[in-house]
């Protein structure tokens, strides 16, 4: 199954005329899991022509205004439309005093269910098919990263189970790694089934380089990373503690992941996107930049 990986802002603090406020929306069964929500991002779901009502989760990196400050306008937006879940909100421990002066600062004539929860490192939520792990980054106030772990399945071998004629209820047995009798004979769930290994997702923004990073994307499938500074300005990354393209590149070839994309790029940047790139493609090749409503498929 195909995780889709839709990026609604792929800008820094200021947005520009290309690029919006840092979101990125994961969609996987009946789950929609937002990361982050800058300013702007419910126009960008209807650029998108996405419907913001089938969120079921959203992911907050940290407190700084270029990921939060599209959170008023969107939980408007649900309640204008009659949204009908309970929307769960992560975000890092000891931070909830934020989301209450939120809520103190803006006058919501309607109001929707959400549900709050301060989270540290670990596994923020898990269902039968999947779990969201959060790490602590590096930066200049308490922020995590996160990786969507998809899980391992068992799957059936479709061409044993033809050979040996079986069908019915049966093969789902097997599927649940029951053994069987099947005309007479024992047969062994082990034999009939293989392991599909689940894919992996993690996303990096803002922090310095350190040991969560590659903790938190070893072995993804995809890395989403921020990438605001070149070497050659890794002076000012090192105090603003962001990460630089080529230190991206350097987590994304320590991690043993298959593909990096980056993003949350500053307006320095514009229309010179090519520098990052080339930069981080000296030390890891499979990499590509994400623009506004980009749409990649896991």
């Amino acid at each position: 199954m195909k995780i889709p990986v839709i990026f609604l802002g792929t800008g820094q603090a200021i947005p520009t005329a290309k690029r919006n406020h840092t979101a990125i929306l994961i969609k996987y069964k009946n789950e929609n899991i937002l990361v982050d929500c800058g300013e702007g991002t419910q126009r960008q779901f209807r650029k998108a022509k996405l419907n913001p009502c089938k969120l079921t989760r959203l992911l907050i990196t940290h407190w700084h205004g270029d990921h939060i400050l599209g959170l008023p306008g969107l939980l408007q937006t649900l309640a204008l439309n009659n949204y009908n879940k309970i929307l769960h909100i992560y975000i890092p421990k000891n931070t909830k005093k934020f989301m209450d002066l939120m809520y103190k600062l803006f006058v919501h004539k309607e109001k929707i269910k959400i549900k709050v929860e301060e989270i540290s490192s670990g596994r923020v939520f898990e269902t039968p098919d999947f779990y969201i792990q959060a790490e602590k980054m590096k930066h200049t106030c308490p922020c995590l990263a996160y990786a969507l772990i998809e899980k391992n399945k068992t799957k059936i071998d479709k061409k044993k189970i033809k050979k040996l004629k079986i069908n019915g209820k049966i093969v789902g047995e097997l599927a649940k790694g029951k053994d069987i009798i099947w005309e007479g004979k024992k047969i062994k769930a082990s034999e009939m089934t293989y392991k599909e290994k689940g894919k992996k997702i993690s996303i990096v923004l803002d922090t310095a380089v350190n040991p969560n990073c590659y903790k938190i994307a070893k072995n993804s499938d995809l890395l989403i990373s921020e990438a605001p500074y070149t070497e050659k300005e890794k002076e000012l990354a090192r105090e603003y503690k962001h990460l630089t393209a080529k230190q991206a590149a350097g987590i994304a070839k320590k991690a043993k992941i298959k593909k990096l994309i980056l993003t949350h790029l500053s307006q320095r940047y514009e229309n010179k996107e090519k520098i990052l790139l080339q930069e981080t493609k000296t030390v890891f090749k499979n990499t590509s930049i994400a623009e506004d409503l980009d749409k990649v498929e896991v």
